[in-house]
């Protein structure tokens, strides 16, 4: 916590007197403003601090990038194994159906029906 001031609010559980708290989240740069009740504990976030901090950790997020190697099939097909991690985060079965485009020369995107 950096610093607290009374803020005038009034906690929308008990009534008593909220403390305006500047506080700083993980992976976030800026502080947020937090309101707090000393009384029974209830806390909220200012809209806009929040927004803003929720924005600089979505930031800093990356894609998930994995080196995969292509596999010759039979008659001149190729394919590619999906590590059973990804497989498991989009919840991919065996036998389902995928769109597949190709924006340009370096790139796929598969698409889940």
């Amino acid at each position: 916590m950096l610093k607290a001031a009374n803020s005038g609010r009034a906690c929308p559980k008990c009534g008593a007197k909220m403390k305006e708290v500047n506080v700083k989240i993980q992976d976030a740069d800026s502080s947020v403003r937090s309101y707090q009740c000393g009384k029974c504990g209830h806390f909220d976030f200012e809209a806009r601090s929040i927004r803003k901090a929720i924005d600089e950790i979505k930031a800093k997020e990356t894609a998930l990038t994995i080196k995969q190697k292509v596999i010759k099939l039979s008659q001149g097909r190729l394919g590619m194994y999906l590590n059973r991690d990804v497989a498991r985060s989009l919840n991919l079965k065996g036998g389902e159906e995928v769109y597949i485009s190709v924006p340009d020369k370096r790139h796929i995107i598969i698409s889940f029906g």
